[in-house]
């Protein structure tokens, strides 16, 4: 018998197979100008500012409007929402391979940010098929459909070459086309519409959706959200420069050291989901922030020449010792490895939390806090240019990414504590808990004479 009433094993594995293929095949989308971008700078002749703008744009307002999507979707439903948006993003698609001017080109980049939109449609969606129990799992499942953008950077390269940049656009439109049509056939409305259409009662308004939004903890979870998907995408757009700046690798082998960082960070959140269903989000959250803490500190440390003045010599003067220290580049791999996959696990803990604290806002609240992130992936790189062009230090990206990491630990575990004592009252009395133990260590026995 299934926990929700009318719902089967075979509806939960309907909705979330054919969420976790529509998101993959929009996050696809959403990244077509890591591959397409080049051509079209080229082609127009654009300046690094035109063409950063260009390929800014997407990610911008695919992270605005999830907010927006997610409030819909909780108010029309997932099959309806995530048809038309995959519709409207496959107009802005092809929209790409006929226009010649830049202006119209934002907005064909406007339009096709609604895919990364996506994200929030599943979430909504998925969420109502599972019982609380299994929501981590399952949505974690769906949010492997990160993995799209690996979907571009390995089969877009030789579309380009096949067709042109421009046949390219045209049949990324037909597949999104292709895949509205099959998931408005073969998905079915969520129980809470199903439902709503039966007694006739209608879906809370937009005002009462947001209402939850007005919580310092909505903010908290958006936050974590912030380190765990922003600072990703921030990482893999920013780690090939890094490898050929620091390292002075070639870009090729460059792109294979990003993509083992960004891999794990996708294809492992259904592992993030799983475990937060078995030992908790809060403790998921723990183990995220506490190896990135480590990895983090290591990865901060610049390459270092030391001078160190030793005993003195026969004449007097202090014998100079020199040694250098750095992170070599295997180990800086390693490293960027188990960041990616502590990463993937945390943005399926974020995610476990919304539906479990606000299960009838999943749409406004992960709007939200996919927003907040999204917009991570937008400001990091702007954040980590500047730094680097005041400081000329490598690694001052990963400081920067240490101190939001540690600013969002401490409030965590102050917030957690905070709301275990609203939850046991008398330990608020208890100061010295751990000073006056329920059983001391009896006194030994006295041996008999």
């Amino acid at each position: 018998m299934h926990e929700l009433k009318g719902v089967t094993r075979r509806d939960e594995y309907r909705a979330l197979g054919l969420s976790t293929l529509a998101f993959t095949v929009c996050f696809a989308v959403w990244t077509i100008f890591s591959i397409i971008g080049v051509e079209i700078k080229q082609e127009l002749g654009l300046s690094e500012t035109q063409f950063g703008l260009l390929v800014a744009t997407p990610v911008l307002t695919g992270s605005i409007s999830r907010i927006f999507l997610g409030v819909w979707t909780d108010q029309i439903g997932g099959r309806i929402m995530m048809t038309v948006q995959m519709l409207i993003t496959a107009i802005s698609v092809w929209l790409l391979a006929s226009v010649q001017t830049y202006a119209v080109f934002l907005m064909a980049a406007l339009g096709l940010g609604l895919a990364g939109g996506s994200f929030i449609i599943g979430i909504a969606y998925v969420s109502r098929w599972f019982p609380a129990e299994k929501q981590g799992t399952a949505l974690g499942i769906f949010g492997a459909g990160n993995v799209g953008a690996a979907v571009t950077n390995f089969a877009a390269p030789f579309l380009v070459l096949a067709v042109g940049w421009q046949g390219t656009a045209k049949i990324y439109a037909v597949v999104l086309v292709a895949m509205a049509i099959i998931f408005y056939i073969f998905a079915k409305d969520d129980p809470v519409v199903v439902e709503q259409r039966r007694t006739g009662k209608k879906p809370p308004s937009a005002r009462m959706q947001l209402e939850p939004l007005k919580n310092i903890q909505v903010w908290r979870f958006a936050t974590y959200y912030f380190f765990v998907f922003g600072a990703f995408v921030a990482f893999a757009s920013f780690l090939p420069r890094y490898y050929v700046g620091a390292y002075g690798v070639s870009l090729a082998a460059a792109g294979v050291f990003a993509g083992m960082y960004s891999l794990p960070g996708s294809i492992f959140r259904a592992l993030g989901g799983w475990m937060s269903d078995v030992w908790g989000a809060r403790f998921v959250m723990y183990l995220t922030f506490i190896v990135s803490l480590i990895v983090l500190f290591i990865m901060s440390y610049p390459p270092t020449t030391y001078i160190i003045e030793g005993i003195p010599g026969p004449d007097g003067k202090p014998t100079l010792i020199q040694f250098s220290f750095g992170i070599p580049l295997y180990l800086f791999v390693f490293l960027s490895v188990v960041l990616g996959f502590v990463m993937s696990l945390g943005k399926a803990a974020v995610y476990k939390h919304i539906p479990v604290y606000y299960p009838h806002h999943v749409g406004a609240v992960g709007g939200l806090v996919g927003m907040i992130g999204g917009l991570g992936g937008f400001i990091l790189p702007i954040a980590f240019g500047v730094l680097l062009d005041l400081t000329k230090i490598w690694s001052v990206v990963f400081m920067l990414m240490f101190v939001i990491v540690a600013i969002s630990t401490i409030w965590m575990h102050l917030a957690i504590r905070k709301m275990e004592r609203e939850k046991y009252p008398e330990l608020r009395k208890e100061t010295y808990l751990s000073d006056v133990p329920d059983k001391p260590q009896p006194a030994p026995a006295t041996a008999d004479k």
